[in-house]
Formats: structure tokens, C-alpha cells, sequence
């Protein structure tokens, strides 16, 4: 092997630890745990979607064919050229369509220059739940199967994870509808009862914010004035159990230091400039909130710097797209408009707009709600990596910097996955206070590993088969 392949392989293989949501898993022989009755087929379980989080889908430009996501070097979209920059980002005006970028699969490999590395980021979660009796098309056919298009009982679910979650809650909506059909037609050729279908979720880092969403919304979308979607629960009405792994509930300050700085996500791999994830809708969802002290003053960190969500503060330290020195990207962006001022206003525009959408979406995942009977929520997060806790702003260069560190996986605190925000009770003489969760969940594990290794633990194959499988459900 030579030198460059030797590097170019040591680079792809630090993608894999370094990409925060390609949940990179090992099978586990569910043998040591369950009955050999867990493997077998019966008409009562409900079938699973496995969703992955932020990056875990391939994303490919549909009409040049070029990948936008799952491949660096060759025929793919290069974030430092005006045509990879113009498929990457996402239209910031309303009147012109963003490139035809479609979702390609769930992410199983990267290409990295001329070495293609099968990372197989949710593989082996598929492998730990075939092990327990389900079948998932894509599984199947890797593995040699006797594939018929019968029996699928495992989904993947791929989508543009650049895109507002709730837009991406629609297209959740529609696919479950369409494996809904799918589950009714297999129960009716092997001759089964005709039940109720409901499905249980699987559902990584940020790919439970888009499940949680889709639970208490359905397909609504946010609403344009601004206000919160009507509570309805419509969602829940097709979903049994859902699993959260490493979930930013309150946000994760590595994401808005992304957001803020741009991002090399591993060494010899491309810088995507902060304003070019300024586009991403999505992107935005991701802040960790005010309310917790995320964000302080540098020269005063007793002090509440505000919220990172305030379209004046990215203007006021020219962070993404309201950069002023970055108006050559613009251009790629924007090449009908001629003038730079102009430019400018559209990208200030854009930014106002997906700040004040991100809040909406944070105010309505936000809203303390129980779910209805027969829906219950589990949670596995991590609570034993030095995580980046409270970012240190600058208040006259813009300068940002990690001040703290709290428990948690290394991207999302342990209190994030929790979302811890309120008090349970009033401050008193006497009177304990501790944080509360606007989430019900059903129930909490705990792994001491990192948010793109948690599931190499054992006890994550065995609560996942367990809570899916043993527990009793209402």
C-alpha cells in the first residue's frame, strides 16, 4: 500500500470518528441476551424506521448527477468552486428554486479522493435488529439474502438533512403512509388478521428533533406568521415506540460554532465556509437556547450574552451570511444580481428568516406536552465525555471560543438530551429545586461513549431489543 493510500485511509477513517452523526455500530450476538423466541417472526411487532441524524443521508444533485454529500474528489460538488457552492446551498430567495438535490440512501460509504471507504454508518444497527427478527430490504441484499420484496418489517429513512425539519417531517409523513400500505399487503398474502399498523422509530442525534416534531405535528408545516403548528399529536397516531440516541434537544454548541466558523468535518477533507452552511435551514435548529447560559460574555462570563438566535448579533460580527468580506461567494450564489448591496440584503434576508424559523421550531419542540397512551419515548445519550458547554463571545471582534466543558458525549450534552429547562419548584427556604424536562420519557439509559460510538456498547443493543421487544406496552 502506498504512502497516499495509507494517509487517504487514515483521513477517511477519520471521518468516520469525527462526522458526528454517521453512527458507526458493531453487531452484538442478541444470543447473550434474548430467548431465541426474539428472532422469530410474529404478526404483532411493529415494524421500525431507522432515521439517521445531520450528514447520515447521500445527497446527490439530480439533474448533473454530482454528489453533494457522500464523496470528496472525482465528479462530486467541491464547496470551493462557484458550481459545487451553487448545488450545495440552498436558494435564499423564494422566486428561484434551489438545485434539484435529492436524498440518495442512507449513508453506507464515502468515496475520499480515489479510496472508497465503506463506513457503513448505520449498517450495523440493522444487523442488531436482524438479529432480533427484523428484515430490511437494504440488509438483505448486501448479505447475499434470498430477497423477494416480502416481509420487510425494517425502513430506512433518507432525507435532505440540510432542509427545516419540519419540511423533513412532511416527507416522514408520506413515507410512513407509503410503508403503511407496503405492512397491510404482507399481512393480507400470509393470510394474517388485518390489525392496525403502527410503526416504532429508531432515531439519531438530529434525526430525533425531525421524529419528535413529526410526534406532536404530524405534516403540519410552521406556520408563516410565526406562530406555534396546533398541537394534535397526529403523528403519534402511527408511531408505537421511538428510541432517541445522543439527541440535541437543547441544542448543541458544536453545531453553532459550525455554524459560526464553518467546518473541515476530518483532515484533507473540504472547508465548507460558514456561509455556505448559512443556507442550511436546518443548521439554525440546532443552537443550543439562551435560556441555559449558553453563550457568555468573553470579557464578563457571569453575563448572558443573548440569544444566538437574534438576527442582529450575526450582523453586528458579520458571521455567515451576513459576512462582509465574503461577497465573491455571493456571487457564485447569487449570479443574476449585480450588485453587492443587493446581495447583501438577500442574504440578510435569508438569515433573518431561517433565525426567526429555527426559534419557531425550538418553541414548538419546546412546548411541554405528554404524549397520548400507547406512544411512549425511550432515551440512550452519553453523560461521561468533556462536552463543549458554554461558548465565550467577544462582544466588539465577534471572536467566539469553547469556555466550559459539561458531561455528555462529546457534541451533545448530557443535559441537552434531556433538555433540562425548567424548575420543578419555586425557590424557598427548604424546598429543593431540580430541573425538569418538557419530554415524557418513558425511559433513560446512560452509555459512557462518544455520540458517533455510543451504540458499541452492549447495553445499547440490549435496551433497543428490549424496549422494542419485552417491555410491556399499554
Amino acid at each position: 500500500m502506498s504512502q497516499w493510500t495509507q494517509k487517504a485511509l487514515l483521513a477517511g477513517a477519520t471521518a468516520v470518528l469525527l462526522t458526528g452523526c454517521l453512527a458507526t455500530l458493531t453487531p452484538v450476538d442478541l444470543r447473550d441476551f434474548f430467548d431465541p423466541v426474539a428472532a422469530k417472526r410474529f404478526p404483532e411487532r411493529n415494524p421500525v424506521i431507522v432515521i439517521p441524524g445531520f450528514l447520515g443521508s447521500r445527497l446527490v444533485d439530480a439533474e448533473s448527477g454530482r454528489v453533494v454529500w457522500g464523496e470528496v474528489g472525482g465528479h462530486y460538488a467541491a464547496p470551493s468552486t462557484p458550481e459545487g457552492a451553487r448545488i450545495i446551498a440552498r436558494s435564499m430567495r423564494d422566486d428561484v428554486a434551489s438545485p434539484n438535490v435529492q436524498p440518495d440512501g442512507v449513508l453506507d460509504h464515502f468515496r475520499f479522493r480515489h479510496v472508497s471507504l465503506r463506513l457503513r454508518p448505520y449498517f450495523k444497527i440493522l444487523r442488531t435488529l436482524s438479529a432480533a427478527g427484523y428484515r430490511d430490504e437494504d440488509l438483505s441484499r448486501r448479505l447475499g439474502d434470498d430477497f423477494d420484496g416480502q416481509d420487510l418489517n425494517s425502513f430506512q429513512f433518507d432525507y435532505d438533512w440540510r432542509l427545516d425539519n419540519a419540511a423533513n417531517a412532511q416527507r416522514l409523513h408520506a413515507f410512513i403512509r407509503e410503508k403503511t400500505n407496503y405492512c397491510r399487503q404482507q399481512h393480507q398474502l400470509n393470510d394474517e388478521p388485518e390489525q392496525e399498523i403502527r410503526f416504532d422509530i429508531i432515531a439519531h442525534s438530529m434525526g430525533g428533533l425531525l421524529t419528535r416534531y413529526y410526534l406532536r405535528y404530524g405534516p403540519q408545516p410552521l406556520p408563516a406568521d410565526g406562530s406555534l403548528p396546533e398541537l394534535t399529536w397526529e403523528g403519534a397516531r402511527h408511531i408505537g415506540r421511538v428510541i432517541l440516541v445522543a439527541p440535541p434537544n437543547a441544542g448543541s454548541v458544536k453545531a453553532a460554532l459550525n455554524m459560526i466558523e464553518g467546518v473541515r468535518h476530518a483532515p484533507g477533507f473540504p472547508f465548507y465556509d460558514a456561509l455556505l452552511n448559512g443556507t442550511f435551514p436546518s443548521g439554525y435548529q440546532l443552537f443550543p437556547r439562551a435560556r441555559h447560559d449558553a453563550y457568555v460574555d468573553a470579557e464578563d462570563p457571569s453575563r448572558n450574552a443573548g440569544s444566538l438566535l437574534d438576527p442582529d448579533l450575526w450582523e453586528r460580527h458579520d458571521w455567515g451570511l451576513a459576512a462582509r468580506d465574503k461577497d465573491t461567494m455571493l456571487q457564485w450564489l447569487l449570479p443574476d444580481v449585480p450588485a453587492a448591496e443587493a446581495r447583501r440584503r438577500i442574504a440578510l434576508d435569508y438569515q433573518h428568516r431561517m433565525l426567526r424559523l429555527a426559534d419557531q421550531f425550538q418553541r414548538a419542540l419546546d412546548l411541554p406536552a405528554t404524549p397520548p397512551e400507547g406512544t411512549d419515548i425511550f432515551l440512550i445519550a452519553g453523560d461521561s465525555m468533556p462536552t463543549p458547554a458554554t461558548l465565550a463571545i467577544d462582544a466588539e471582534t465577534g471572536e467566539v471560543e469553547i469556555l466550559t466543558y459539561d458531561r455528555g458525549d462529546g457534541s451533545v450534552l448530557r443535559s441537552s438530551a434531556l433538555l433540562h429547562q425548567e424548575l420543578a419548584a419555586t425557590p424557598s427556604d427548604g424546598v429543593a429545586i431540580r430541573p425538569v424536562s418538557p419530554i415524557a420519557f418513558k425511559a433513560t439509559v446512560f452509555i459512557p461513549r462518544k455520540h458517533s460510538r455510543m451504540s458499541l456498547d452492549p447495553i445499547f443493543a440490549d435496551r433497543v431489543v428490549y424496549w422494542l421487544l419485552e417491555a410491556k406496552r399499554p
